[in-house]
């Protein structure tokens, strides 16, 4: 038997695919088409914004191109948590336009759990999909400042009603973790698989009658059309849905980073290993470590967590099939063991990895160039189970010339500077994810209350803060 440390299964895309089974690949494009409107990405960003444009317009004839298949990048991958938020940094936004319009922002954000959860049930995706809350623990006393601070920061934005503090008492009964101080809890969250939460999208935009190719690879674009390895497409509007993988597409290698996270899924634990650990309430789980980790129960019982293990591969390139490093399963085993121990001596099943798409100033983006037909949507930095929803359905209003409220939230055509070349771009992430492991580490000595200044330094690196 291997040791538990040892994954059974490393890549093959992701856990959530050994899960229910790769799917049968589509048809690649039959050559030249002609179409309304081109979505290049057939992940959980085009696909909401291919579902959203065929629900308000019937007629149009929309064509998805996607170079693997649907949801092979991070929409198959992530880690399920559809939280109803996203990670950015709201003073920025703010700057742009205004406190108010960054709450509404903050409003329509929050109500992307209840959109998705209605379209899966209308739609028949059974997804795993279960309500929940999320809980973000601090286990030292730094981290409990940094709760603290979160706390007041989401209230400011508008989050009143749905976070709040609870203490070490409260946070013991719901999931045991060895020196938690409390938790910040975030109310109106779901879990999911994502595998079959972007699996039944797909399906649903099939019934729909939007075409999806896929094995189609982009080769090169300009107005009104996309020219792949198969044909071409010729439309009105061609929007990037690519999310991480668009560092691959021409001429585009330096306008999101392609950051790196990675997975360990335990086998199924017993009944009497989850009377030890609590975990009843099936919450998302992550910390306050400045090296944060997010994790889930699964539907069968077992525990996935996933962190940054080697953020970014040098030159803006991918991992191998979801194959993560030998130091990154370390560190994730490292970070299951601590926070739940009594998992320690059960397999690890799969390890696997995937990149999200960051802006040069962290912050996700949706635009439209009416003039040139072309329209992006992502850049979710960890967060896109939620903001993919927002982004489709504001990218289909912009595509289709509507004014809404949507389309005048402060994200809309926000554009922000390239990243630097190489090594520059390596050099600057690798040596903020050096500074955050640094405080964490000195954080984590007895005696420390306040948070470290490193990983201060470590986001001002890289424009992150």
């Amino acid at each position: 038997m291997p040791s538990p440390q040892t994954p059974d299964r490393i890549g093959d895309v992701s856990f959530w695919y050994a899960d229910i089974g790769l799917p049968a690949r589509r048809a690649a494009l039959p050559g030249d088409v002609e179409a309304d409107v081109c979505i290049i990405g057939a992940g959980y960003t085009g696909l909401w914004t291919a579902w959203y444009l065929k629900q308000a317009e019937p007629a149009l004839r929309i064509v998805v191109v996607e170079k693997e298949f649907a949801g092979f990048g991070a929409s198959g991958r992530n880690g399920g948590w559809l939280s109803g938020g996203f990670s950015w940094n709201h003073r920025r936004y703010a700057e742009a336009t205004s406190e108010d319009a960054v709450r509404r922002m903050v409003r329509a954000m929050n109500g992307t759990v209840d959109e998705v959860i209605a379209v899966a049930a209308a739609q028949g995706i059974d997804a795993d999909i279960r309500r929940t809350d999320e809980l973000l623990v601090a286990v030292n006393p730094a981290q409990a400042q940094r709760m603290r601070a979160e706390v007041e920061h989401r209230r400011h934005w508008g989050e009143e009603a749905r976070v709040h503090r609870i203490g070490a008492e409260e946070m013991a009964a719901r999931i045991r973790i060895p020196g938690a101080l409390g938790a910040l809890v975030v109310t109106n969250v779901a879990r999911v698989q994502p595998a079959k939460l972007v699996r039944g999208l797909a399906a649903a935009c099939e019934r729909a009658g939007i075409a999806i190719y896929e094995g189609t690879t982009v080769t090169g674009l300009e107005k009104g059309r996309a020219t792949t390895d198969r044909g071409v497409v010729t439309a009105p509007s061609v929007l990037r849905c690519t999310e991480g993988f668009t560092a691959g597409l021409p001429g585009m290698k330096r306008e999101w980073l392609p950051l790196n996270s990675a997975q360990v899924a335990t086998e199924p634990l017993p009944p009497e290993i989850w009377d030890e650990i609590g975990w009843q309430g099936h919450e998302i789980v992550g910390d306050f470590a400045n090296g944060y980790c997010y994790c889930q129960r699964t539907r069968e019982g077992r525990i996935t967590v996933g962190a940054r293990g080697v953020p970014y591969l040098f030159g803006s390139n991918l991992d191998s099939n979801g194959a993560p490093d030998a130091e990154t399963i370390r560190r994730l085993t490292a970070i299951l063991h601590r926070h739940f121990p009594a998992a320690a001596r059960y397999r690890i099943a799969h390890a696997w990895c995937g990149v999200l798409g960051v802006p040069r100033d962290w912050c996700a983006t949706v635009g439209y160039d009416p003039a040139q037909g072309w329209g992006w949507a992502g850049g979710y930095v960890g967060t896109g189970v939620s903001t993919s929803n927002l982004a489709g359905r504001t990218l289909a209003d912009l595509a289709l010339g509507r004014q809404t409220d949507l389309t005048t939230l402060p994200w809309v055509n926000r554009r922000v500077r390239n990243w630097e070349p190489e090594p520059f771009r390596w050099l600057g992430v690798h040596g903020m994810y050096a500074l955050l492991n640094a405080a964490d580490r000195a954080e984590a000595r007895p005696g420390t209350t306040a948070p470290s200044r490193l990983a201060g330094w470590g986001n001002k690196l890289t424009g992150r803060y």
